[in-house]
């Protein structure tokens, strides 16, 4: 399948030399009078490039609207795991440090459920029905899209991207019923993941379906499926006999997609083998979120249910997305992790719940 060409304007040059430079006009530059990102202060950190969609700095909407906690859960189909010890963690040298996964340590779990895909479209959209909840991109207004899957129009309407990451573009009016922006919809994709969620949005669901989000422990114990310290949910190989086992960037990243896993974008939720606890889609696909706050030093910390640090301005994200690629971000490692503060959404990030 030939692979997705780059518009206009994006080179296969370094990302980072081949945007505009909208920070040299200073703050606001990357407004455009449309109310999408300034991102000269919500690049990601130096050495830690491309690992999610820029955060939103500078913006506070209202806060996301009460919705009725449900008395019992509402989430069906959770798969049930007995916990235990295992290794957390990646001593990998394909990770950034900022991201703080290692040191590798071992770490006990209870038991607890975590849903085997996550929230679908068709989900979100039932509590969206009798909730009338809003998404903080609704509110915001814009959300962030990668280029590729931009219609032209709107791509050229678009303010400049962020020089550290020009492939993503704020948009205008995406949101998770119009992921890549006004005219297009969510019709063909009811069992795909649900995208254009903040963390905020997600616990907002969990409160309505009776769940909560995995711990990053959690997610991290139930994605190795009963492996240890494999690099990814099926062991070592990124593609075991040639197969492929998750949706993520195939070709010259940012540029070419060749599409050799069948997607471009999002993919079904259950578009992949499950491992071996019977969870689908925990590497690529969509970054989901965690519970916890972002942080490192580790071993300060319980090492029995971890929860996290007790303050940060940003949540973790695993799993890696369709745009993680070897060359640039690698984050579709089970033991890798990246973050972002809880007000941020994009095309590639959703969440699955547990209880």
């Amino acid at each position: 399948m030939p692979g997705r060409e780059v518009p206009a304007g994006l080179t296969d040059a370094a990302p980072s030399g081949g945007a505009p430079d909208a920070c040299a006009a200073g703050p606001g530059a990357l407004s455009g009078g449309s109310g999408a990102p300034d991102a000269c202060v919500a690049g990601p950190a130096a050495g830690n490039p491309g690992s999610v969609a820029p955060r939103r700095d500078g913006e506070r909407p209202a806060s996301p609207a009460d919705v009725p906690r449900a008395a019992s859960p509402r989430y069906g189909g959770l798969v049930a795991l007995p916990g235990g010890a295992f290794r957390m963690g990646s001593d990998d040298p394909d990770g950034f440090p900022d991201d703080a996964e290692g040191p590798v340590r071992e770490v006990t779990v209870s038991p607890f459920r975590i849903a085997s895909t996550a929230v679908t479209n068709a989900q979100f959209a039932r509590f969206v029905k009798e909730t009338g909840y809003r998404t903080e991109a609704e509110t915001f207004g814009w959300s962030y899209v990668f280029h590729l899957l931009v219609p032209a129009a709107l791509r050229r309407a678009a303010p400049p991207a962020p020089a550290a990451v020009p492939w993503w573009l704020g948009i205008t009016g995406a949101y998770w019923r119009a992921p890549e922006g006004p005219g297009s919809d969510i019709t063909a994709r009811q069992n795909h993941p649900v995208v254009h969620v903040s963390h905020n949005d997600a616990l907002a669901y969990c409160a309505w379906a009776g769940v909560r989000l995995p711990t990053e422990a959690e997610w991290e114990y139930a994605a190795r499926g009963g492996l240890d310290q494999a690099r990814f949910p099926w062991g070592d190989e990124l593609t075991p006999r040639g197969q492929h086992r998750c949706n993520v960037w195939q070709g010259d990243f940012p540029t070419r997609n060749t599409e050799a896993d069948g997607f471009l974008g999002t993919a079904p939720v259950k578009s992949f083998r499950p491992n071996g606890f019977g969870l689908y889609n925990v590497a690529g696909n969509v970054w989901e979120w965690c519970a916890d706050r972002f942080g490192g030093d580790h071993l300060s910390r319980p090492l029995t249910d971890p929860t996290g640090p007790p303050d940060g301005d940003s949540r973790v994200l695993k799993g890696g997305s369709y745009l993680c690629h070897h060359s640039y971000c690698n984050r579709y490692r089970v033991g890798a992790r990246s973050r972002n503060t809880p007000d941020s959404s994009s095309g590639n990030t959703g969440f699955r719940v547990a209880a």
